[in-house]
């Protein structure tokens, strides 16, 4: 595990949780970038990017 990945993860973890609750596009827009964010940290670390839907808490 990189520290760059994590961090990674961490800061797309909390961009999406921040913004996936919220109507507008813009806000859907920074939740998706934040899954991206936290994909290309997983991804990094040799993890498999998430691809379920945000907030069902599937794993």
């Amino acid at each position: 595990m990189s520290i760059k990945g994590e961090a990674k993860e961490a800061a797309g973890f909390v961009k999406e949780e921040l913004n996936e609750h919220g109507k507008s596009p813009e806000s859907q827009k920074k939740a998706q970038e934040g899954r991206d964010l936290r994909n290309e940290g997983r991804v990094e670390d040799g993890k498999p990017p998430k691809t379920t839907e945000p907030g069902t808490g599937a794993k």
